[in-house]
């Protein structure tokens, strides 16, 4: 089973920014953004049922936001964020700064 991941030049602002509008899925972009190593799913210590976070990752891959690689019987996952600089100078780097700013 291979899992799709669109092109660079796929990317669609629409979708990136409603995969990035969830707070949970907020939470996985900032924790990939802080460590770049590829991390299990598992490892994100998300306050939702598994499904629930299946759910929120499948979001983000499908929006072009993370990549996730089959290793075994786990999904390692790192954020795309050469892809999403490319494709949309500054939108990561605005919308985590602008997410950091208490209200």
């Amino acid at each position: 089973m291979s899992l799709h991941h669109p092109a660079t030049d796929e990317l669609q602002l629409t979708a990136v920014l409603h995969a990035l509008s969830d707070p949970v899925r907020m939470q996985i972009v900032r924790t990939l953004d802080r460590d770049p190593t590829p991390r299990a799913c598992g490892s994100f210590q998300l306050e939702v049922t598994k499904s629930t976070s299946t759910h929120h990752f499948r979001v983000l891959r499908e929006a072009g936001v993370i990549r996730q690689q089959l290793l075994g019987t786990s999904k390692l996952t790192t954020l795309r964020r050469e892809d999403l600089d490319e494709r949309f100078p500054g939108l990561l780097d605005a919308v985590l700064g602008a997410a950091a700013v208490p209200l």
